[in-house]
């Protein structure tokens, strides 16, 4: 590789000091404010949408908020493993001085598994319905017989209202199967850089080949386990396309953040305006696509006015907590990044690629918000201290787990046999 050989095949991301600081500055604030919002959840101090219900404890809001982000954060992880198996299954050569930046996403995955289970364990009857056996009792005032129909999903094959292991045998199921092929992948891709090789590119290509086809079933499977089923009467055949959609995005987002990053760090010096460009083009269509997706799923329930389906939607815009939210979400994730980046100058501008991405992130942290805090929370909900401050604990936490890997090994996968055309990639 002639070309090849104008550039340091060898370098590793230094994790330094300086950065280091900045994340744990990010991460403090957080813990602040998630602490204030505890102190004034507990105390009953009245912030931005916390007024107390009957029944309601804080606790409650502290266990919606870990769950969003528990389920959010999952997907931005497994979005890396997902967006580096696409580009083996395509036989994608552009992406190659990528591929680290995307597999980094992954590490957070055997942590997600951790924090999913505790706290379902921990919270369950705080968010989930039908974990309460009341609902199963058809002698009892509060029987369910829709839930009770759908009981069998979460708790064959034992009774109904006992323990859910269907629902716990999945959801390890899922996340044993993912941290499986992020470490398979990420094995085989480190080896590459030892040995060389086509072996690798070949063998890669057919586990990400495999995931692929693991990840389309459980990625739907999973949004509805660990969040339509929150609103348990409703449902939505497009679910678990929207969740994923949702998901896509922001990963794509942080990707192309961590990349910009890297470079006006110093390091990918291959990396040109074309990826970036690239980059770009990824997160206006696929924001176009999310957008399709919410249009699609709301146009058809709230027109056909079936109140069994529409009462998800009008509870949300009739909602004076969640309405301006749902406004909010449009805006951050649909008009800004289509407005922005729908030039082809904008896309390659690393300053409108970052505000962007930015906004990208925090709008689909709101879209999930959307999705769980409704269903568990009722008009106990919205975005105050407590929020702002689980989100920068979880994105300082997460960005330390990626680029603390990140630096472990090369970024460039050295021996890759599509290298050069990523350094010839031109658009």
């Amino acid at each position: 590789m002639a070309q090849g050989s104008n550039y340091n095949l060898d370098q590793k991301f230094d994790f330094t000091a300086s950065v280091k600081k900045v994340i744990f500055i990010l991460g403090g604030i957080g813990a602040l404010l998630l602490v204030f919002g505890i102190i004034m959840a507990a105390t009953g101090g009245h912030g931005h949408g916390e007024e107390t219900g009957h029944g309601f404890h804080w606790t409650q809001r502290l266990y919606a908020n870990l769950w969003i982000n528990n389920v959010y954060f999952t997907g931005i992880a497994i979005i890396g493993v997902f967006f580096f198996a696409i580009q083996y299954a395509a036989q994608a050569g552009w992406s190659t001085a990528l591929l680290r930046v995307m597999l980094s996403l992954g590490y957070w995955l055997p942590i997600a598994a951790v924090l999913m289970l505790v706290t379902f364990f921990i919270a369950n009857h705080d968010l989930f319905h039908w974990t309460h056996s009341y609902v199963f009792d058809k002698a009892g005032d509060h029987y369910d017989r829709i839930i009770d129909g759908k009981g069998s999903f979460f708790y064959w094959p034992m009774e109904k209202g006992t323990f859910p292991i269907f629902y716990i045998v999945r959801m390890v199921l899922f996340f044993g199967f993912w941290v499986f092929f992020f470490n398979k992948l990420r094995t085989l891709s480190n080896e590459e850089d030892l040995h060389g090789g086509t072996t690798y590119w070949h063998t890669i290509r057919k586990w990400s080949a495999i995931f692929l086809i693991f990840f389309a079933v459980s990625s739907s499977i999973s949004a509805w386990d660990w969040v339509m089923s929150i609103d348990t009467h409703w449902f939505s055949t497009l679910f678990g396309w929207y969740v994923f959609a949702s998901w896509f995005v922001a990963g794509l987002s942080v990707i192309t953040l961590i990349t910009i990053f890297l470079k006006e760090q110093g390091y990918l010096e291959m990396v040109n305006q074309n990826h970036i460009h690239d980059l770009g083009k990824f997160v206006f269509a696929f924001s176009i696509f999310w957008t399709y997706i919410w249009f699609s799923q709301f146009l058809l329930i709230y027109y056909a006015n079936i109140p069994e389906e529409s009462v998800y939607f009008i509870e949300r815009l009739s909602s004076d907590v969640y309405g301006s939210y749902i406004f909010v979400n449009l805006i951050l994730n649909f008009a800004l990044p289509f407005l922005v980046l729908m030039t082809r100058d904008a896309k390659r501008h690393n300053i409108f690629l970052k505000v962007v991405c930015t906004l990208i992130i925090v709008g689909h942290w709101v879209d999930f918000f959307l999705m769980v805090q409704p269903g568990t929370l009722g008009h106990n909900g919205g975005v105050g201290l407590m929020e702002v401050g689980m989100l920068l604990v979880y994105g300082a936490a997460f960005a330390f787990v990626a680029l603390s890997n990140l630096a472990k090994h090369n970024l460039i996968p050295k021996n890759h046999p599509m290298l050069e055309e990523s350094y010839h990639h031109h658009i």
